[in-house]
């Protein structure tokens, strides 16, 4: 048992079980042994690629998006564009330099990051060596006023609960310790609701307290200041029941239970939930669609064919490689799926205007 483990497996003894959403909260954002505060997860050398990392073509589309919801705007002479767990800041930095086709867009950007690793924190200062960046903590650190905000793979890494349902009613699942080893346990005590309805016995729900309050922190600015937001994640269009907790390790599946903090963990996004809790809000949304139906209306194609024109054949083989990654539908692109949140009253987004 690691270092993080033996200091949960006390608590555990000291306290009793874990919610999964403690253990997952632990887990990845321990201050000295979390995953994400103790190293750089991306890249072929790391446990995961997200689809920045594939190709600059997906910065660059999402900035293209930003810098047409800007002008929608009305072009406000000083805006917020901020990212939430930005990774490298590879994203943010495609997106700015292809942003920066619209006058005006990037010298109105105040560029904000919402990121608690300082490993990462570094590698995002590199990224955008060229940019005035400001990192917060928390998204109720962001600045008030118009607001265009990225999350991609932010969502399906805040903590989850679990619920199974036996004959009697629905059971939290709790991380237990047994001998050396974290186990799932179901809390004796019933909990009142219906975290899934019509779920047959056995059957595991998750909700996700942190990600509704996450996404209602930023509807709310963006309905009073105005702006807009792309969520970008995997997950379901509809709430449903099902196990989606999962962890990654070195490009595989690994044991949620095994290792804290040595490992990625996350569970599929509720889509219907982000949406409840951004309308809840004030604000309106649009979508979610596939990121492949995404990524097609603003020309990711067009873009893939404009690269391979002044590419090598290796080179060219490579986009056309990655073009199939973010939006095949052995891939990612229907995996993934795209949601927009904005200000009330306004016209469908790019990307969103057949949805």
């Amino acid at each position: 048992m690691n270092q993080l483990g033996r200091y949960l497996a006390e608590q555990i003894r000291l306290q009793g079980p874990l919610s999964i959403a403690d253990y997952m909260a632990a887990a990845l954002g321990h201050p000295k042994w979390g995953y994400y505060t103790s190293r750089d997860p991306f890249g072929s050398s790391g446990d995961f690629i997200t689809a920045p990392e594939v190709s600059q073509m997906f910065g660059e589309l999402i900035g293209l998006w930003c810098a047409e919801r800007w002008q929608t705007m009305g072009a406000p002479p000083r805006f917020v564009l901020a990212e939430l767990g930005p990774g490298r800041g590879t994203l943010m930095a495609d997106a700015l330099r292809a942003a920066a086709a619209m006058p005006g867009f990037v010298a109105a950007a105040q560029v904000h990051m919402v990121e608690t690793s300082p490993v990462l924190r570094a590698a995002q200062r590199d990224a955008l060596a060229d940019h005035s960046v400001t990192w917060h903590d928390r998204i109720a650190e962001l600045p008030p006023g118009p607001l265009l905000v990225i999350a991609n793979e932010f969502f399906d890494a805040l903590p989850i609960r679990q619920f199974q349902r036996a004959a009697d009613g629905w059971h939290e699942r709790m991380v237990a310790v047994n001998g050396e080893e974290f186990c799932l346990v179901l809390n004796p005590v019933v909990t009142p609701g219906e975290p899934a309805a019509d779920a047959a016995t056995g059957a595991i729900a998750e909700v996700s307290p942190a990600r509704s309050a996450a996404m209602g922190e930023l509807a709310q600015q963006i309905s009073s200041g105005g702006g807009a937001g792309l969520i970008i994640d995997y997950g379901h269009l509809r709430s449903t029941a099902g196990d989606t907790l999962q962890a990654m390790r070195a490009h595989g599946y690994a044991d949620p239970m095994a290792a804290p903090g040595e490992a990625d963990l996350t569970a599929h996004v509720d889509f219907q939930a982000l949406g409840d809790a951004a309308r809840g809000c004030g604000a309106d949304t649009f979508g979610p669609v596939s990121q492949a139906q995404f990524l097609n209306a603003l020309g990711i194609a067009t873009r893939a064919e404009m690269l391979q024109g002044a590419a090598t054949p290796s080179q060219a083989k490579d986009i056309a490689s990655a073009l199939h990654r973010l939006t095949g539908r052995d891939q990612m692109g229907e995996l993934f799926k795209v949601m927009a949140v904005a200000a009330p009253g306004g016209q469908a987004p790019l990307g969103f205007e057949d949805n």
